[in-house]
């Protein structure tokens, strides 16, 4: 049974997983990785989930805020052995509530379009394709969503 917990960027954890996606987002990235990397930066981030199974990180995900009603989904990664057992999806709807009760209606993302698992899970999620925003205008390697978030 996996376990969710919050906390923030200091957890060693989320630090560890954000290694390996980085990792594997520099091989996907390629030369196009350093553009990306800068905005990934993970000092300070105040809404951090990370997930077990057992005593194993084996997922995470932050929030950040982008606007008085937006929040901005970042460092999503589970770990490749633990994919396709729904980790991703309960630390995005995680990320979903926590946002709600921070009084935020609104969750945005940017993704790359190399990373198809990525995609599916936001599609299936309920989000939808948007202009690319703010540093991601107009870089064609990203694809950025939007989903309006309701209360419970």
């Amino acid at each position: 049974m996996n376990n969710l917990i919050r906390c923030n960027s200091d957890n060693k954890d989320f630090q560890n997983l954000v290694k390996e996606l980085d990792i594997d987002l520099a091989i996907r990235d390629g030369d196009d990785h350093a553009f990306y990397h800068q905005f990934n930066k993970i000092n300070s981030l105040q809404h951090v989930i990370v997930a077990y199974e057992s005593s194993t990180a084996v997922g995470c995900g932050a929030i950040k805020e982008f606007s008085s009603d937006t929040m901005e989904i970042k460092r999503m990664f589970v770990l490749p052995q633990y994919r396709g057992k729904g980790i991703a999806s309960l630390i995005l709807t995680a990320l979903e509530n926590w946002s709600l009760e921070l009084n935020h209606q609104t969750c945005i993302l940017e993704t790359g379009i190399k990373q198809p698992e990525a995609i599916r899970l936001y599609e299936k999620n309920n989000y939808f394709k948007i202009p690319n925003y703010g540093q991601y205008a107009n870089i064609e390697n990203s694809l950025c969503f939007k989903k309006y978030l309701i209360k419970q």
